[in-house]
């Protein structure tokens, strides 16, 4: 297996790096400085250099992985910028850092991967549930939150872009202790990729542009 991990500098990405690793694929993954590159080339990964949120990084990706067919595509990188609630009105730096990162980041790097791709690969982008309009009980980093909503939307027009090549995915990872998630979330990172994997294994071309949670269950736009 051939797979593709985008933001694998620490957390759930390098987690992913682990354990696709641990299962003998072929790795390359991305990271923005190079003591996360070395921390990946230690795990066996071919380690690129590459920023979601530079427009001349990104610009440079589909030329280092020319050739490739990636079965497995994870979009990982992203922030979760100030944690303020519903009316507070969020600065322009951490609007512009999060919307940058978390939206124009995905739509930057799918354009690049998309003919990197294997017949029938899977293509996953981590989003949350915070993004959920249907499930939204709490305004918590509606910042965040509204980054999610629209990263979900880009997900869902990179699906109906790919149909017939690849199934294209959000996932809701969990509340994971990670350093976004805190000490206190509900699950370690180990849990919420196997979790994941076990989605990325088992999906058909008819759930592209699906929402699941790590564990497989769908989840409400």
């Amino acid at each position: 297996m051939n797979v593709l991990i985008i933001g694998a500098s620490r957390g759930l990405g390098l987690e992913f790096v682990r354990q696709y690793r641990a299962a003998g694929a072929r790795i390359t993954a991305t990271a923005r400085d190079e003591a996360a590159l070395e921390r990946l080339r230690e795990h066996g990964a071919l380690a690129l250099k590459l920023d979601v949120a530079d427009t001349a990084s990104v610009a440079g990706l589909a030329w280092l992985i020319d050739g490739e067919a990636f079965d497995v595509v994870v979009i990982n990188a992203g922030v979760y910028g100030p944690s303020t609630a519903a009316l507070e009105t969020p600065t322009q730096a951490d609007f512009d850092a999060v919307m940058h990162t978390n939206v124009l980041g995905p739509m930057r790097v799918l354009p690049q991967i998309a003919e990197a791709l294997a017949p029938g690969a899977r293509v996953a982008i981590i989003s949350s549930k915070m993004g959920s309009i249907g499930l939204r009980a709490s305004t918590a980093g509606w910042l965040y939150r509204a980054s999610k909503a629209a990263v979900n939307s880009v997900m869902k027009d990179a699906s109906l872009a790919l149909a017939g090549k690849a199934t294209v995915i959000s996932f809701h990872p969990g509340w994971v202790r990670t350093d976004m998630g805190g000490s206190g979330a509900d699950i370690d990172a180990a849990t919420s990729i196997a979790g994941m994997r076990t989605v990325l294994a088992s999906v058909k071309p008819a759930d592209t542009g699906s929402f699941f949670n790590y564990d497989g269950q769908r989840l409400a736009w």
